[in-house]
Formats: C-alpha cells, structure tokens, sequence
C-alpha cells in the first residue's frame, strides 16, 4: 500500500500562484494541515516515508514523522513538474499570457509522467512488502492516481487539496485506488 499526501499550505498556493519546482515553505496553515496529518495517522503503521527535495513536502513529512521517528528517503523522482516561465504567476495572468498552457520552459507531461511512474516501479520494487507515505505535490499525486485509474480520475479531473490523503496499492491484476483526496482529518474542512 502507498498512502500518498500532498504537502500542506504554502503562501504561494493560497495566493494561487504556480508554484512548479520553485521552493516555496509552508505557512502556518499548512505546518498546522502537516499536524493534523500527524494526529490522524498516530495509530497507522507505516515502514518508510519518502518524499521530494522541495521544503513544502520535506517539512510536511518531517511533522508527520514526528510520531513515528522512520526513515525518510528523498527522492527527485517525484519533483513537482517544473512550469517554466509561468511559475509565480497568479492564473488570471498566466490564462492570459498562455492561453493554451504551453508555458516556455515547463517540463513535457509524458516526461513528467514518465518519471514520477519510474519513481513508483522504483519504491514498489524495491519496498515491495512495506507499508509506504510518500509526500509530494498535487501535481506528482494527480499524475500517479491519473496513471493508475486509466484516467478516470488526477490530472484534469481533480483538484487535490493541501494536506489530503489517497491510497493506492499493487494487486496481483494492477493497481487500485482505495480512496482518494481525502480531507476528513484537517479541521478546515470538518463539519462543526
């Protein structure tokens, strides 16, 4: 099984800016989402956490290794997709300037796909009878769950919110997605 979390808050998300590969921290909200992780998985096993070189997922993870003291292993493989010229951009301005999202210097999706998937044959692979977190971003998670679901849902069709969780896991006839998007454990989004 891999329980997959995109990090939590940063200002730039909040902003709706583009964030890509630019290494933006959390904000408060999202050390707060990162904690509310934490809480929520403190009776979960779990035999590694892996996550990307970007300080928005490495810090989430760290928070939400707090409990649990594993390893982390950090993996570029599952880098945000570089976007280009249009990083930090707001989306009204980056609708406008680039209307058809062909932004110069972004990353082709079949190579972004094609490395975040190598980098989940890897983990499977290697951590094949381990329970495994991995930390990433929306992008990084909407591409895996785009892939396993034969696209009925991620990439274009799901907008995942800072902090959620989704659950896939290898079976002897594919993958399957146990759930995703998960927002349940973060009090933003509890009904009081």
């Amino acid at each position: 099984m891999i329980c997959l979390v995109r990090h939590g808050e940063t200002d730039w998300n909040l902003q709706g800016l583009l964030q890509g590969e630019t290494d933006i921290p959390l904000n408060e909200t999202g050390i707060q989402q990162a904690r509310e992780c934490r809480d929520y998985f403190k009776a979960t096993h779990v035999d590694r956490i892996i996550t990307t070189p970007l300080v928005r997922a490495r810090k989430t993870a760290e928070i939400i290794n707090e409990n649990w003291q594993k390893p982390i292993e950090i993996m570029e493989a599952f880098k945000e997709r570089s976007f280009g010229e249009a990083e930090g951009m707001p989306m009204e301005e980056r609708n406008n300037k680039y209307p058809d999202r062909n932004y110069p210097g972004q990353e082709p999706l079949d190579a972004f796909r094609e490395r975040v998937m190598q980098g989940i044959e890897e983990v499977t692979d290697k951590y094949l009878d381990e329970e495994l977190l991995l930390v990433a971003h929306g992008g990084v998670i909407n591409v895996i769950l785009s892939t396993v679901s034969n696209g009925e849902i991620g990439t274009g069709k799901t907008k995942l919110i800072n902090a959620c969780i989704s659950n896939i896991q290898l079976l002897k006839e594919g993958w399957k997605v146990h759930n995703y998007n998960q927002i349940d454990h973060l009090s933003k989004y509890s009904i009081k």
